[in-house]
């Protein structure tokens, strides 16, 4: 209830702001849309069928490279967080490649995958990658070890201890690291639809501002945040009921 005052708040704080603008003109009312000029943007583009076409492309993108290096950030994690040679070997690499900035490699994306699909899941992969790994591999290691030796002291194999214990001890924070990582890949498609794109949400808000329509581009901008509170909810709902048990204790 309080989450959708919030909304309702924030839509009455926006429409007050652009309409006493347009009536005050403090600055341009071009710059400032409307919630209903950005509606209209919005059923406009849904009538012939191109903010479908936008919308399904950017998702299938996000899911790729998301998918992809959530995968690979699990599986890398696991091993890292439970195999200390390993951990050795490959903190010093991720510690190196990861502060730098992702957007300073887009370019040669671009020229290593070319134009194309493969390009852009790439770069999505390699920036969500880091914060995920990084995330999952520390909950791991915070898995109170006493909860461990409980269990192999009543003949826990390591398979049962891995899927037993370490998994639903770090769960929250493997959530979390997830729900990082799906935000950078919302926060980065914008930049991989900026070049090289003829479709997306990032190329809806590309071609706003060539053409100077502000109202496409808080549309497009507000269709990323929904999608991406729309995904947290779901995450979110997935770990409550991967840790309901607790509820139950």
């Amino acid at each position: 209830m309080i989450r959708a005052l919030a909304l309702v708040a924030f839509l009455i704080v926006w429409a007050a702001v652009s309409h006493g603008n347009r009536s005050l003109q403090a600055m341009n009312p071009i710059l400032l849309p409307t919630p209903g000029e950005v509606v209209a943007v919005a059923v406009s583009l849904a009538r012939d069928g191109s903010l479908e076409r936008h919308l399904l492309v950017s998702s299938l993108r996000i899911a790729e490279g998301f998918g992809l290096a959530a995968v690979t950030a699990l599986a890398l994690g696991v091993l890292v967080g439970l195999y200390t040679p390993a951990r050795l070997a490959v903190e010093p690499v991720i510690e190196f490649v990861r502060p730098i900035p992702p957007l300073a490699f887009l370019p040669m994306f671009l020229v290593w995958f070319g134009l194309g699909e493969t390009s852009k899941v790439a770069f999505i992969t390699y920036t969500t990658f880091f914060p995920m790994f990084v995330g999952i591999t520390a909950s791991l290691l915070r898995v109170d070890i006493m909860l461990l030796r409980a269990a192999a002291s009543l003949g826990a194999t390591r398979l049962q201890l891995l899927r037993r214990v370490v998994v639903p001890a770090a769960l929250p924070g493997i959530v979390v690291a997830l729900r990082l990582g799906f935000g950078l890949a919302i926060f980065v498609i914008v930049g991989a639809e900026f070049m090289g794109a003829d479709a997306g949400l990032g190329h809806l808000i590309m071609e706003g501002r060539v053409f100077f329509n502000p109202a496409q581009i808080v549309m497009g901008a507000l269709l990323l945040g929904i999608f991406g509170s729309l995904v947290n909810g779901l995450l979110l709902a997935a770990e409550r009921r991967a840790l309901r048990w607790r509820a139950l204790r």
